[in-house]
């Protein structure tokens, strides 16, 4: 007689929750080791993405107010690694763009990043590097259910 086990996805969630957690925490440090707080990537590659989106447009992109946006734009803008553009066709826009700084920055937190994980990919067997990979796509409709 077959068993049928039916997981909860709450009990994947308990397991799976600190994993990602402690996963995230680890790429962070590998971010900060290059001067840089997990925070002020996330905004720059958000610019990278989307060049010449405004500061209240990356504000409400992420959840904060204009005025606490504008400081972190403000402190990577003294850094060199972001400019604010004024726009050719309506002056009263400005957006923003990295420089060639900040591109090189966000090509080396990438690379960081991935050297990082995929040290710690090689210490797996051949069948759990393929449990991880066969799991990318699950994993992924969780932050976008388009995917």
């Amino acid at each position: 007689m077959i068993n049928d086990v039916t997981i909860s996805p709450e009990t994947v969630a308990a397991d799976l929750r600190p994993v990602l957690l402690r996963l995230a925490r680890e790429l962070r440090k590998e971010t900060e080791q290059l001067g840089i707080t997990a925070r002020q990537a996330t905004l720059l590659w958000l610019v990278k993405r989307s060049p010449g989106l405004s500061l209240a447009e990356l504000a409400h992109e992420e959840g904060i107010s204009p005025p606490a946006m504008s400081g972190h734009i403000d402190r990577l803008e003294r850094a060199g690694l972001l400019e604010r553009e004024r726009s050719n066709r309506d002056r009263r826009r400005v957006g923003l763009r990295l420089t060639d700084d900040g591109e090189k920055l966000m090509r080396r937190i990438r690379a960081r990043r991935t050297t990082w994980l995929a040290d710690r990919l090689r210490a797996l067997g051949p069948a759990e590097l393929e449990a991880v990979e066969v799991a990318l796509p699950a994993l992924l409709r969780l932050v976008d259910p388009d995917a």
